[in-house]
């Protein structure tokens, strides 16, 4: 093999780009690749998938798609409708109102570090997220579209065959092709220039109370050693603050209801009545700006969270092991699961959470409305 420098290019003498003295031959062009832009300390492991490679056209269709309202079926609503940037991508609400004002009976989850979340939606029902990415169009409580129509729309719109041509090479509109673009975009949704990510990186300190705060969540409580901790860090691990991203260890009964009042959660999806009441732990990253709280919308700030935890847990045959037995005072089997936990702690907690808003991330104009 000979190599040829021309200017600040090598051509390969002999192979298919160039065959020396020979014609040339046309060169094919497709999509760009890129890569995530991710901190170092973010987990290495997950793989992109291989059949759906991250390209700046692929999250270029992607990103519109994610603002366009032709998705739903009076041309109203949008992903971005439940997913809003300023607050999350979420949307402040209970729960979100779909076409015609149809009310579901599930919070819109936060979006944000998706590439390392295995499973998705609160009971898990999906495994990728291009699966996703295509359930609530044609969900009759959210976008209600079928997709054969969302299909065709798009096929007849001015723009996106071009926009499918440049991304996946040809002009042919395909559900799977959708769920792949939506989920490029979403994959590019990282958040990670949080106050808590600049003290990782050693750029800034936290204050005393912050401080307090991250230890009391990274803490399971140990009263017979006098440690004490808020438990938080048991099911948000690690600098994701998301749930174990690997199959079912995720989702949790949290007490938030007994036994008679259980939803199926997880178990809508295994079939275990063991699994009755879980739901997954979302990423707590921009937690201040995505209240209402927990899988309804039941608790309308932080303080109404940490009083869920440190005073009201409800006992039920599923609830999770890692809340039974966290307590930072002494307990015996009849007493009433409680953290113990003082005001100063709990304040002390949110401060902490405080530090996970990214004010980048929730401005960030490559997220923004294409349109506007």
């Amino acid at each position: 093999m000979r190599f040829l420098i021309l200017g600040s290019g090598i051509c390969l003498c002999g192979v298919l780009l160039f065959s020396c003295g020979a014609e040339e031959s046309p060169i094919q062009e497709g999509p760009t690749l890129i890569s995530l832009e991710k901190p170092d300390y973010f987990p290495a492991e997950q793989p992109m998938p291989a059949a759906n490679p991250l390209t700046e056209e692929g999250v270029r269709l992607g990103r519109m798609l994610f603002y366009e309202k032709k998705l739903s079926k009076d041309g109203t609503i949008s992903c971005a409708s439940c997913h809003q940037q300023e607050k999350g991508f979420s949307d402040g609400l209970r729960v979100s109102p779909g076409v015609g004002g149809a009310q579901g009976t599930m919070n819109a989850m936060s979006l944000a570090n998706l590439h390392w979340q295995t499973r998705f939606f609160w009971n898990g029902r999906s495994v990728t997220l291009e699966e996703q990415a295509i359930i609530p169009i044609e969900d009759p409580m959210e976008m209600n579209l079928p997709i054969q129509e969302a299909i065709s729309r798009l096929q007849n719109d001015s723009d996106y065959p071009k926009l499918f041509s440049a991304a996946f090479g040809t002009e042919e509109v395909t559900a799977e092709r959708i769920g792949k673009a939506l989920a490029q975009f979403e994959r590019t949704l990282i958040s990670a220039n949080s106050k808590f990510d600049r003290w990782i990186r050693g750029e800034v300190e936290l204050t005393p109370e912050e401080q307090l705060g991250l230890e009391l969540f990274f803490t399971h409580p140990e009263p017979s050693i006098q440690l004490r901790g808020g438990n938080c860090g048991d099911c948000h691990l690690g600098f994701l603050t998301a749930g174990d991203p690997n199959g079912f260890s995720g989702f949790h009964n949290n007490g938030l209801d007994p036994d008679e009042r259980l939803k199926s959660g997880l178990q809508s999806v295994t079939g275990n009545a063991f699994d009755r009441g879980k739901f997954k732990a979302p990423g707590l990253r921009n937690i201040a700006l995505t209240a209402p709280y927990m899988h309804d919308g039941r608790f309308s700030s932080l303080e109404e969270v940490l009083d869920h935890y440190n005073d009201h847990i409800q006992n039920s045959e599923t609830l999770d092991v890692l809340i039974l037995e966290a307590s930072n005072e002494p307990q015996n089997p009849n007493d009433p699961v409680k953290l113990h936990l003082s005001e100063q702690e709990k304040k002390a907690i949110i401060a902490f959470l405080n530090t996970l808003t990214d004010q980048e991330f929730v401005t960030n104009p490559k997220f923004s409305n294409p349109f506007k």
